[in-house]
């Protein structure tokens, strides 16, 4: 398969391109700096926010990864939310596993990022929150698009190895902890099978 890896230079992207080249897929790696991490055939220097170049990426591989963030740093969360918002309004063609934290549901069906600080702590919110309102984009486009979205675990990345095991759930947690690696056999697992589409599921190391 031809796998292209948006954000392939960060923590989760590339974990998740160092698992698909050792599975053998061919991989293009796509970051700002345009910097080719290990397992990537191609590095690719573009942004996000580049709606015509990350369609043409898209529609030009087998599936994409995205795995992009908001500003960690205390800076605005619009321009990541304003970047797939226009990327999902252009219909690209291709299928796309995005990656994201927040948005998943406690015992009563409450979103662990409406929780009161210290149980969901102030410095995650906006990110959850941003990534939250991917996931409504997402779903209200439907089937227009061919699209998965996976949220981690809480505790995410850990700094463990990996177990070579992950367990699976839906809206809930299936476990407290993730690291990368875990995480990119399950991104890595989806974009083989796609067994997901058109829903969130979630991860956990197991």
């Amino acid at each position: 398969m031809n796998i292209t890896v948006i954000g392939g230079t960060g923590t989760t992207g590339s974990a998740v391109v160092a698992e698909a080249a050792r599975r053998g897929h061919t991989v293009t790696s796509v970051s700002r700096s345009g910097t080719r991490p290990d397992g990537a055939r191609t590095a690719v220097a573009a942004d996000l926010a580049d709606t015509d170049a990350v369609v043409a990426l898209v529609n030009d591989a087998d599936v994409t990864v995205i795995a992009v963030s908001p500003d960690r740093a205390g800076g605005p969360t619009q321009p990541t939310v304003d970047a797939f918002a226009a990327l999902i309004n252009a219909r690209p063609t291709g299928r796309l596993v995005v990656g994201g934290a927040g948005s998943l549901l406690d015992e009563q069906g409450q979103r662990l990022v409406d929780s009161p600080s210290p149980a969901f702590l102030e410095e995650w919110r906006p990110e959850a929150l941003a990534l939250a309102t991917v996931l409504e984009l997402l779903r209200e486009a439907g089937d227009a698009l061919a699209w998965t979205f996976v949220s981690p675990a809480p505790m995410y990345p850990v700094a463990e190895a990996t177990t070579g095991r992950y367990a699976v759930g839906a809206d809930t947690p299936a476990g407290e902890r993730l690291s990368a690696a875990d995480l990119a056999l399950a991104l890595v697992d989806e974009a083989e099978r796609d067994a997901h589409r058109g829903v969130r599921f979630t991860v956990a190391s197991a």
